[in-house]
């Protein structure tokens, strides 16, 4: 009887473990953000990002997104990153105040999801030139159809109205709130935050391109991608003030350079600091014109340093150089996030002149400064007659024995006497006697 027991037991056992739901890892969710204008480094980190989502079987990638928009190339890189990857991708326009504005429209609305924290915005995606200017009437209608023809295709699954946003949004720099945006269809969520919005997509259905797929995300274990070294170096690198201070440290350190020429960290630093800053200068949207001015300032902070003028060349390099940054990063037109901060113009204007102004004027006062090394050291100095001068004999002048004469019809110096120097002809001193005043 025991034996069969024993045999039941065992039975019923192995049912109820065959019957238990196996357990399962919870969701894995990566997190990116992208805050400020669009960059290079910006489409390599979202690349980076969906890569290592794909790799690590992620259950969805959020895209924190915040940005006042950028060039048309960088918004179809990232928006067909976004649509050819095959991770869902939840774009998150956040936090509180942020914005998707003019190319993060369109990248929002690239998005397998569009959610909004509340208090955002999105639209205003009117193209602009390079420079911020407007375009010519016949580029700017080719562009506004593109880039119609573009949300057409992203937002038609939201419904007409969303359609008709995001058209206006180009065609007349329409922007929406959070709200707006959601009653238009355009915005899938409003999420306080990220756990919010994680318990919201649960359950939510999201067409790829392999097919639809159904969003488990609720308890989502959330992973940030944080930018590598290079990225961020990248990214800082399209900072106009950042760039403006590479290439005032450039100017500096070459200068220092040239003018105590033999040493290389000077040149180094220069050359290198320079190298970045020319890098930003190609991301911004700058006015190469203000190149000119600031070649012009360089010019002069080197001949005032050559040829010193107490200063006035340097007045008129810094004025040249202050000049050139502002014509160079805040043109008319320019978008005021890219734009370099007057202060910190006028600051390392006002540091770079005080600098320049003490270099020159070390250097008149080497000019100025009477010859330390030579034969000619030792005109004024005080020696002893060691042999007659009668009228030739020698003298001791600075430990050293020279041949030494008196001026035509002096009367002869006895050994002893205290002379001073008044010339040094060929190898031989001219002298007279220490007790008589010089003529």
């Amino acid at each position: 009887m025991r034996h069969w027991r024993w045999k039941l037991l065992t039975a019923l056992t192995v049912l109820t473990l065959a019957a238990s739901p196996p357990q399962t890892a919870s969701p894995h969710v990566l997190l990116l953000r992208a805050s400020g204008a669009l960059t290079p480094a910006m489409a390599e980190y979202l690349e980076r990002g969906l890569a290592t989502a794909d790799g690590q079987g992620a259950a969805a990638v959020v895209l924190m997104l915040d940005t006042p928009g950028g060039s048309i190339d960088l918004m179809n890189r990232m928006v067909q990153a976004i649509r050819a990857s095959t991770t869902p991708v939840i774009v998150y326009v956040a936090p509180r105040g942020a914005i998707a504005g003019s190319a993060g429209t369109v990248i929002s609305l690239a998005g397998h999801v569009l959610a909004m924290a509340p208090e955002t915005a999105i639209g205003a995606a009117s193209p602009v030139g390079p420079q911020g200017e407007d375009l010519g009437q016949t580029l700017e209608a080719k562009t506004k159809e593109i880039l119609k023809a573009t949300v057409r295709g992203l937002a038609e699954r939201r419904g007409p109205e969303a359609v008709a946003l995001a058209e206006s949004a180009i065609e007349s720099a329409r922007a929406a709130s959070a709200e707006e945006a959601l009653q238009a269809g355009m915005a899938d969520f409003i999420a306080d935050d990220l756990d919010h919005l994680l318990t919201s997509l649960d359950g939510f259905t999201v067409q790829l391109a392999s097919g639809p797929v159904t969003l488990h995300t609720r308890g989502a274990t959330v992973t940030e991608l944080t930018p590598s070294l290079i990225e961020q170096l990248l990214g800082a690198l399209t900072n106009p003030n950042i760039v403006f201070i590479l290439l005032a440290l450039g100017v500096q350190a070459i200068l220092i350079e040239l003018s105590s020429p033999g040493g290389w960290v000077a040149g180094f630093v220069g050359v290198s600091a320079l190298a970045l800053g020319a890098y930003g200068l190609g991301i911004l949207p700058v006015n190469w014109f203000g190149l000119v001015f600031l070649g012009t300032s360089f010019v002069l902070f080197v001949l005032d340093i050559k040829a010193p003028t107490h200063g006035a060349l340097t007045a008129a390099g810094l004025a040249s150089f202050i000049v050139g940054a502002l014509v160079l990063f805040n043109s008319p037109g320019t978008p005021s996030f890219q734009r370099v901060s007057v202060p910190l113009v006028l600051g390392v204007g006002a540091v770079m002149a005080g600098a320049f102004l003490a270099v020159v004027s070390f250097v008149v006062r080497a000019h100025r400064r009477p010859v330390g090394t030579g034969s000619q050291a030792i005109v004024g100095r005080v020696g002893v007659v060691r042999e007659a001068l009668e009228p030739v004999g020698q003298v001791q002048v600075a430990g050293e024995l020279w041949s030494a004469e008196v001026e035509d019809g002096a009367a002869a110096i006895p050994a002893g006497s205290r002379v001073i120097v008044e010339a040094v002809v060929g190898v031989r001193l001219r002298v007279r006697p220490a007790d008589r005043p010089g003529g």
